[in-house]
């Protein structure tokens, strides 16, 4: 009689069908029954080397879990629904679901998580760069599929996070362009002639970010203390919809055709015609009659340093005190109209200001000041860090300024300037290198041929000697 084999250890048989099968116990499933796996083969050494290699991952504990293993697209799905929305934050999450949608999904969405290979993200990355994306955006979608991976194999659905066996395409730190001085002095000059004068004095001259700007409400900002304490943010989210058939509630919506090459509909749309909806589309949430969590709303700020309050320079102060009375007058002025969000900047009947119009406004500004075309973050975040650097401040009070976590980040904000590399250039040659000296005036040695014959020149030295 055959010894039974040991707990743990697989067997391996002959079946009806002429194929080989073997049998191994993985562990235990959620039930509790006993996690059996099966792998068939056309000869015994073929199931062998299958069972072999199961055991050897069951010993390294990282076995894939049992079950049918979801394919990256059906994965994504999951992750960004149930795992990423606990822990991202709204802007982040849309955007996560935007590059899943737009890049991850058509290019390796088809494919099982265990099937993926690290030449399928390279084509995937290499025909996302030859669509004209940039590196960057390129290596965000990187990291978004790594991290889902990386849960996946944590959970044991998949054995190894292919994602960690390609390198992504490299990325240049983009270059920034902060006003110097002077060119912050021209902004506010043309920015005076505004009635949001304030809130550029304050958006350049202390650093903040748009939202943490346009968020600020007086009982947050201490004027005897002269502290702001940037709690809010402004910022504006996407809808989501409130019912529970999302793609029924869109119907009337979606579009599963591409448009047509002479399209008129869409002429006035800068990035083009937009793309068809996927099927089961859940869009078009902002038509929802029940839609919830979109427009402008009040957000906590990025870190928790971002809430560390900022000193008010001491010359804003007397243009805080009058924006202050000048909007008191403007909520006696508007009587019931006014809705009541204590923003220290608002629009003439109380509510937030829409970030879009903010940013026009700052190219406006930038047109009217005769300045060249730059991004709001290099108007105010970088240019307060650089001019603050040039003033002398050192590295770790500039990044309680800003409130950054880590003084690298800081660094990244300060852009050095041409003045003080002259400078420590010409005291660096002081110390090194010695002073010029003038050339001494008189005859200097000629190093032509003179005319002269030997002859000529042997009388000459007789006569002098």
């Amino acid at each position: 009689m055959t010894p039974r084999k040991p707990n743990g250890e697989h067997s391996i048989y002959l079946g009806k069908d002429g194929r080989w099968h073997g049998r191994i116990t993985m562990g235990v499933l959620d039930n509790g029954k006993p996690d059996r796996r099966h792998r068939q083969g056309r000869t015994e050494a073929e199931v062998k080397r299958k069972l072999k290699e199961l055991e050897r991952q069951r010993d390294e504990k990282r076995a894939p879990k049992a079950g049918r293993v979801p394919t990256v697209e059906a994965w994504m799905t999951t992750y960004l629904t149930e795992i990423a929305s606990l822990k991202l934050k709204p802007r982040s999450l849309d955007d996560y679901w935007s590059k899943t949608r737009n890049d991850i999904a058509p290019g390796v969405g088809a494919h099982r998580l265990d099937k993926l290979r690290p030449e399928h993200l390279e084509r995937m990355y290499a025909a996302l760069l030859a669509a004209g994306h940039a590196p960057s955006h390129v290596l965000k979608v990187h990291r978004i599929l790594s991290r889902a991976l990386k849960i996946a194999h944590r959970r044991r659905i998949i054995g190894e996070n292919v994602a960690t066996l390609v390198d992504p395409p490299s990325t240049d730190e983009t270059e920034t362009n902060p006003f110097t001085a002077e060119e912050a002095k021209a902004f506010l000059l043309a920015a005076a002639k505004r009635p949001t004068f304030t809130r550029w004095m304050v958006g350049v001259g202390m650093g903040f970010r748009q939202g943490e700007t346009l968020g600020l409400r007086w009982r947050y900002t201490d004027l005897k203390g002269e502290l702001f304490h940037p709690r809010w943010q402004i910022q504006r989210l996407k809808w989501r919809h409130g019912c529970a058939d999302s793609h029924a509630c869109g119907a009337r919506l979606h579009r599963f055709e591409p448009c047509p090459d002479d399209c008129a509909r869409h002429r006035s749309y800068t990035r083009g015609c937009p793309k068809p909806c996927p099927k089961g589309c859940t869009r078009h949430a902002s038509a929802c009659p029940q839609r919830k969590g979109g427009g402008l709303v009040f957000t906590r700020p990025k870190t928790k340093k971002s809430r560390n309050p900022v000193p008010i320079p001491p010359p804003f102060l007397p243009h805080l005190r009058a924006h202050q009375a000048e909007q008191a007058a403007r909520r006696l002025a508007a009587g019931e109209l006014w809705q009541d969000n204590d923003l220290v900047f608002c629009r003439d009947d109380g509510r937030p200001i829409d970030p879009r119009q903010d940013w026009e406004e700052f190219k406006e500004l930038l047109a009217e000041a005769g300045l060249d075309d730059r991004r709001p973050y290099d108007g105010s975040r970088h240019t307060a860090g650089t001019i603050l650097n040039e003033l002398g401040v050192d590295m770790p009070t500039i990044m309680e300024i800003l409130r950054h976590t880590q003084i690298t980040q800081t660094r990244r904000y300060v852009k050095g300037r041409s003045p003080l590399s002259k400078d420590a250039m010409r005291r660096m040659g002081e110390a090194t290198f010695w002073p010029a000296t003038e050339p001494e005036t008189g005859p200097t040695e000629t190093t032509t041929e003179t005319r002269d014959t030997r002859a000529a020149r042997a009388r000459k030295r007789r006569r002098i000697v």
